[in-house]
């Protein structure tokens, strides 16, 4: 067993004549909660969607617990212990609460198609799927339809989609964009609860988010990860500063007066 959850080598994307990833360099361990960060045009949803299999690499590799997931499609890589959500909301909308989290759970528990079976009688699976409600804080909703959600519970059941298959690595791309700071705030904590025991990988633009939620802080400039450290050190390193993070505070900051004044 490798000691990374996730390891990005010399991994390179070119669209044509364009580089959008050029080189990265990441080493991910088992139980860390990484926040990915840097300008926009920086190639962060390309590098997600080459670690879950969207885009295959130019070059380089990338592995799952020391296995080559680079090139795979992504229901291989899912299978293999690898779950993401999208910037986007991608549910079963007309389907209740409860609908979509059993149909997240079927493969990992076993079940595949058979037209004599109904879903009713998976007792395991529907007992899963109550357990998932709870932690994702949507029993309340069970019955409801998506479509009916409000953009945060949307988001809520988006989390419970991507653990409901058992996945030790869980990628979630801007996961508070459009949410008020009461929202950010109950959902920084129910993503720590969720993702407790699992590697947490997210893109995030929300300095608050990022430095309340991660052990540890990637810096994507230019499709290359020029910092990689806890988040004091990359508060204080002078690359990041002058690259990305400090027109980002001062931004904050500037803001802030603002509201004050």
């Amino acid at each position: 067993m490798s000691e990374f959850a996730l390891q990005l080598q010399s991994v390179r994307k070119s669209f044509g004549k364009s580089e959008i990833i050029r080189g990265a360099e990441l080493a991910v361990r088992p139980g860390e909660r990484v926040a990915i960060i840097g300008p926009n045009g920086a190639g962060k949803s390309t590098l997600f969607n080459l670690i879950s299999g969207r885009f295959a690499p130019s070059s380089g590799e990338i592995r799952l617990f020391g296995e080559r997931i680079d090139g795979r499609k992504p229901y291989e890589i899912n299978r293999r212990g690898l779950s993401r959500s999208f910037q986007v909301s991608n549910l079963f909308n007309r389907l209740s609460v409860f609908e979509n989290i059993r149909c997240a759970l079927l493969w990992s528990m076993g079940c595949r198609y058979a037209f004599w079976k109904f879903l009713a009688g998976l007792d395991e699976v529907n007992d899963r799927a109550e357990e998932l409600l709870e932690m994702i804080k949507l029993d309340k909703r069970r019955d409801v339809p998506a479509m009916n959600l409000s953009y945060a519970e949307g988001r809520q059941l988006e989390i419970g989609i991507t653990i409901a298959g058992g996945a030790k690595v869980i990628l979630l791309d801007e996961p508070t964009a459009g949410m008020s700071k009461s929202e950010t705030k109950r959902f920084i904590q129910l993503i720590r609860e969720v993702t407790e025991g699992r590697t947490l990988l997210t893109v995030e633009h929300d300095m608050g988010v990022v430095f309340g939620l991660a052990d540890k802080i990637a810096v994507l400039v230019y499709g290359e990860v020029i910092a990689f450290d806890t988040p004091d050190a990359v508060r204080a390193n002078a690359r990041v500063q002058e690259a990305y993070l400090g027109s980002v505070l001062a931004e904050a900051q500037a803001a802030e007066a603002a509201a004050a004044s």
